[in-house]
């Protein structure tokens, strides 16, 4: 099983700090459309992520803040402006029934709490504290263009001189298949330098898998654990977070990054 969680972890991290939470309290995350929740106590509230207009009982609040509601007021996180996902932070965090560990859910295995729907009642758990006084929060914003850093390997060699030249250089764009488990691309085909598959193999988060169409898919939080389509490279984890937050359609480029000590592959002059 992979670890889940949230795909833009710095925008978690950043509504549960902004609550009065422990960074890693359990938050909810939108995926385009947002969502409207009636409170049943009072509580602090913070949306992160995607911009998008935040209302309570129809009066608009702020966004990236911390705003006190009282009991049965409605908070309506609207569609994202820009970017993907927003995060809902309470004070307190959502107190779901952990599984193994975790409140998160993880859609490829189905192992965590249900995915939420309409009418589904969620409990919070006690305040931890009054929230932080900010005037600001820092926000990386979304980017136009999609710039992942790729450190080659393990199977780089499964793909001929002109496929990795195509990986650095060709112009990909975000798929609308893409989810939670992983960002699929649109674009050039890779060229193989080896047909068949490989034996299953462990796959870890930010791999680039290559499956037979040619077109990578970047693994975020539900990837599969183990696969046996050709890694041409691996996206270091810093850099996901940005991949959470791509709309398809999103111009995407793939820039090499040599691991320490490795050395290029030109010939010494």
């Amino acid at each position: 099983m992979p670890r889940s969680g949230a795909l833009d972890e710095p925008a978690h991290r950043l509504a549960n700090r902004l609550v009065g939470n422990p960074e890693d309290a359990a938050t909810l995350e939108t995926t385009l459309t947002g969502c409207a929740v009636r409170l049943r106590r009072a509580a602090t509230v913070a949306v992160t992520g995607a911009p998008c207009p935040v209302t309570v009982d129809g009066r608009t609040v702020a966004w990236g803040a911390p705003v006190r509601l009282p009991d049965g007021t409605v908070l309506d996180v609207g569609a994202a402006t820009h970017g993907v996902r927003s995060y809902v932070a309470f004070g307190g965090g959502v107190d779901a029934e952990p599984v193994l560990g975790s409140r998160s859910t993880d859609v490829l295995s189905g192992l965590g709490p249900a995915p939420l729907a309409d009418g589904a009642v969620l409990r919070l758990g006690t305040s931890y504290g009054p929230a932080p006084a900010v005037d600001w929060v820092p926000y990386a914003g979304i980017v136009p263009e999609l710039v992942l850093p790729v450190v080659l390997g393990p199977r780089d060699d499964w793909f001929t001189a002109a496929g990795l030249r195509t990986l650095t250089t060709g112009r990909f764009r975000v798929a609308a298949a893409s989810n939670r488990i992983g960002l699929r691309t649109e674009g050039p085909a890779l060229e193989r330098a080896r047909e068949g598959e490989l034996p299953s193999e462990g796959m870890a988060l930010g791999a680039l898998q290559v499956p037979p169409d040619g077109r990578p898919v970047l693994f975020l939080a539900d990837h599969p654990t183990t696969g046996g389509y050709p890694v041409v490279g691996v996206v270091p984890e810093p850099y996901l977070a940005a991949a959470a937050q791509a709309a398809p359609g999103t111009p995407v480029r793939f820039a090499p990054l040599r691991r320490p000590g490795q050395a290029s592959r030109g010939r010494a002059g």
